[in-house]
């Protein structure tokens, strides 16, 4: 297995207004990639039908959470999957309402790229603003922007090119890079998976082309080696009583047989005796591979720990300021105690200060607040009972990322990256 391997799995989230026909794409992603079952294609074009439709409602095949919604029931996130001889696909579906912030986060938490929807007739709206935002916030590496119903402004250039000119004008405010902008009809199949003819002025790229072709290898951190233990392997056979392995996943960089590594929080130092992965050595491997590693010296190291290179350490600490979104109908106020958890460690902490609250509209921060309600997100400044051993959100997404836990009801009530 090698690095070029990991590159086989692309997660993307999508978000964009109501109305915008983002069931219309996922459907039409999922149907000209024929990812769809024949007797799904049937059931939609017999519904199709029945409500006088002379075309086949893709949106149809992603709509079953409507009845939900609109009996108010709280939407979680929708993952479909499909797979093209280039790629597998995991999309995270949204709902986009502003009451379902949290959901977003959630979904996008993991994603390497974000599809925003944008309806050609109406142009940038205060969803595109807040969808973007949580986008830049998440360090979400790829965006791309797809101007959809094109049809309906007679696949006019003109209007393409003014969305694309004020979408550069608000991004440059955020930390949005790679940023692709496509002209689509999720209806008629416009330049989703096949060009379009209408729109020969356009000569950038499919939607499906650019899915199967960003380049995803890059995002993930093969510099800070960062190995988090989740178990530690002792097993009670005669035959393997010597043996003492350390299980998880690797968060960060490239670690080999033979490599020195420290153990936070102890600071002692060893060298690595042999990795596994399945019960087979390997002879090296990096994020996000789950393995078994055994060292050279027996050490003092349990669940919670972190093996990392000597010259190469993560922050480590107990005060540190993180940004959060807040998912409980509980609101937070400053001196409040909940649990934290941070790769595999859990500990206690209390939260010291509500430093800012960000106006996801506008991108102000509100200073002064005493309290902050569900699907805000805000700046806070916490002390953790016991070291963390933390990176930049913006460095390494596993490693400078948080999750917050009422300790009464066990619920999750906040999602947050270390700044």
């Amino acid at each position: 297995m090698n690095i070029q391997e990991t590159n086989q799995l692309l997660r993307f989230t999508t978000a964009g207004s109501v109305d915008d026909g983002k069931s219309t794409l996922i459907g039409r992603l999922l149907f000209d990639s024929k990812s769809i079952f024949e007797d799904q294609i049937a059931a939609v074009k017999t519904s199709s039908e029945k409500k006088g439709f002379d075309y086949v409602d893709l949106s149809l095949l992603t709509d079953g959470l409507k009845s939900e919604r609109e009996q108010g029931i709280t939407i979680d996130v929708a993952y479909r999957y499909f797979a093209t001889p280039k790629r597998k696909f995991i999309i995270a579906d949204t709902p986009g309402h502003i009451q379902y912030t949290r959901n977003m986060v959630t979904g996008a938490s993991t994603a390497n790229l974000a599809i925003i929807l944008i309806d050609a007739r109406k142009g940038l709206l205060e969803q595109t603003y807040r969808h973007s935002f949580i986008a830049s916030l998440l360090k979400i590496p790829h965006v791309i922007v797809c101007v959809n119903k094109m049809d309906l402004v007679d696949y006019d250039e003109t209007v393409f090119e003014t969305i694309i000119k004020d979408y550069k004008a608000f991004a440059s405010k955020m930390e949005i890079k790679d940023v692709h902008f496509v002209p689509i009809s999720a209806l008629k199949g416009d330049n989703v998976v096949d060009r379009s003819k209408n729109m020969d002025w356009y000569e950038g790229p499919t939607l499906l082309y650019l899915l199967e072709n960003v380049h995803i290898a890059s995002d993930l951190n093969h510099i800070d080696c960062r190995f988090p233990v989740q178990m530690v392997i002792r097993p009670h056979t005669h035959e393997h009583r010597d043996f003492r392995g350390y299980a998880g996943r690797i968060e960060g960089g490239i670690f080999k047989p033979g490599d020195e590594v420290k153990v936070l929080p102890s600071g002692f130092t060893s060298k690595i005796k042999t990795i596994e992965l399945n019960g087979q050595p390997i002879a090296e491997a990096f994020s996000p591979m789950s393995v078994t590693m055994t060292l050279e010296d027996e050490l003092d190291i349990s669940r919670g720990d972190m093996l990392v290179r000597p010259n190469n350490v993560p922050t480590v600490g107990q005060d540190l300021d993180v940004m959060i979104c807040w998912m409980s109908q509980q609101k937070l106020a400053g001196r409040s105690k909940l649990l934290l958890r941070h790769t595999t460690k859990e500990c206690q902490v209390m939260v010291k200060q509500i430093l800012y609250r960000v106006n996801v509209n506008t991108l102000h921060r509100e200073e002064g607040v005493g309290e902050i309600g569900m699907n805000d997100i805000a700046r806070i400044s916490i002390r953790t009972a016991q070291p963390l051993f933390f990176d930049p959100y913006r460095r390494n997404r596993q490693t400078g990322s948080i999750i917050l836990i009422d300790p009464n009801t066990n619920e999750t009530v906040a999602a947050g990256m270390v700044i």
